[in-house]
Parts: structure tokens; sequence; C-alpha cells
């Protein structure tokens, strides 16, 4: 196991698995410029390394993540400076985007509150695991604010757009249990096994193949809002590649011989 530290966000590497956990407890997880910039700098290295198979997104304290720290969007008279925030949206937009293109499965491990960009962070995720006890919302509409990082657009596509209206114009948090309901969350765990299960789903898909991993997000995010005829084409090209990746001669022979595969291949690669 290694770990390493960028500014707000620590990395904990265990086997396959990085655990990236932002460290801001005592100002709920907030978002802030060096929060974001230390996540850009792990997911950068993270793309690149052929030993991480599977990300681990989660934080310290009682909160996952509260939103944006508004002390970095407001100007010298302690009001909203339309530029500063209008870069800070910038900036947590692409380093979200990272987050989602990234070629290995993420899931988001949260364990307690949840809102505005804490919301959208974990919407770029691909699999949320959440304790029993986090509450999950928008929130931007309690502080006259509109989501900038992707907000308003990812949230329909997961649960419609009648509960997304709900959440963004009551901006009401939800019980974790209600956000399993809507589709915001897969599982919901008991507080002290948030950890474990997260560590134990992470593990199961950390064996599988790389390549199978990579390939199988891109078919399933790219030909999300594709025409059905597309999407099948794209599941097509996708299905051709990975045959040349070496993981289906591995698998096959595995099945024969009554084993578990050893997968070894990267799952790096351009999106």
């Amino acid at each position: 196991m290694s770990a390493v530290t960028q500014a707000a966000v620590t990395r904990i590497d265990k086997g396959p698995v990085a655990w990236l956990s932002l460290n801001r407890a005592e100002a709920m997880n907030a978002l802030s410029e060096r929060v974001l910039d230390a996540l850009a700098a792990h997911l950068a290295d993270i793309e690149d390394e052929r030993d991480v198979r599977v990300v681990v997104v989660t934080a310290t304290g009682r909160a996952f993540c509260a939103g944006a720290d508004l002390k970095e969007v407001l100007g010298p008279d302690g009001k909203v400076d339309p530029v500063r925030l209008l870069a800070f949206e910038k900036g947590a937009a692409e380093t979200f985007a990272m987050l989602a293109s990234l070629p290995k499965p993420v899931i988001a491990a949260l364990n307690g509150i949840t809102m505005a960009g804490g919301l959208e962070l974990a919407l770029h995720c691909d699999l949320v695991v959440a304790s029993a006890d986090a509450r999950l919302g928008d929130g931007h509409i309690n502080y006259g604010l509109l989501p900038g990082a992707g907000g308003a657009a990812r949230l329909p596509r997961v649960v419609g757009p009648t509960r997304a209206k709900y959440l963004a114009f009551t901006g009401e948090l939800v019980t974790a249990k209600e956000a399993q309901a809507m589709g915001l969350v897969n599982e919901v765990v008991p507080a002290d096994q948030l950890v474990t299960r997260a560590e134990e789903l992470a593990t199961t898909i950390a064996r599988r193949s790389p390549s199978a991993l990579r390939l199988f997000k891109q078919a399933i995010d790219d030909g999300l809002d594709q025409p059905l005829a597309s999407a099948l084409r794209l599941e097509r090209l996708v299905t051709a590649e990975h045959l040349h990746s070496g993981d289906v001669d591995e698998g096959l022979r595995a099945f024969a011989e009554k084993r578990a595969p050893l997968f070894k291949t990267t799952s790096g690669g351009t999106r």
C-alpha cells in the first residue's frame, strides 16, 4: 500500500485500486482551486498507470462534499465576482470531465452530505455507494446559483427530468435510500461498512479484463445519447478492438480450464 498527498486530496493505493480522498473535513470538503488542482493531478497520473485498474473517490469527516467554497468566488467587496465564478466553474468542469473520461471504472463512496458541486462530482463517477446516513441534493438554488460543472446536464440523464427539476427547484436533500430509488445511488450500506463495501466492489471489478472495462465504459457513455443504430455500430467497433487485447483468449482458456482468468492488459487508451 502506498500513499501520495496532493494538496487537499490524498491518494492511497490498495493493490490495483487507487483511493482518492478529499481532506477538507473542517470545511465539509468544499471544493477549492487547490482541491480541484490536486484531484486533476492525481487523475492525470492514474490514467497512465497500468497497475491501477479501479479508482474510488471518497472523503474524510461528516461530508463527502458540500459544494464549492464560495469564498473563492467573492471579490474584495464581498460580492460575487462573475469572472472568478466562471473561471472556477470552468476549472471544476474540466476536472470532472477528466474523472468521467478516465478509461477505468470510478466508484464514488459517499460518506455524508453530498450537494451542489459534490453532487456534480458524484455524477461524473461510474458507480455510487453511499453511507446510510448520507444526504444528497443539488442545493445551488438555495444560494441563487446555477450549476456550472455538469449538474443541469447530467442529473436529468440519471434520474429523469421530473426528479431532476424537483431536486434543482427545491434545493432539498434526500436520504441515501431515496437517492437509490431515484437511480442516483447503486448501493446503500451502514456507515461503518462503507469503506469495506467500496473496497469489495472495487476489488471485484479490478479482477475483470482492463480492456473490456475500458471499452464497455466507452460503449455505454458514448452510445448513451446516440440513436440506437449508431450505438450498436459503436458496440461492434469496440468489440472488434477488444478481440486484439488478448483478454478474450485468456478468459475463454480460463473457462475451459475451470480457473479464474488472469488478465494482464492495460486499461489505458484514448477516449
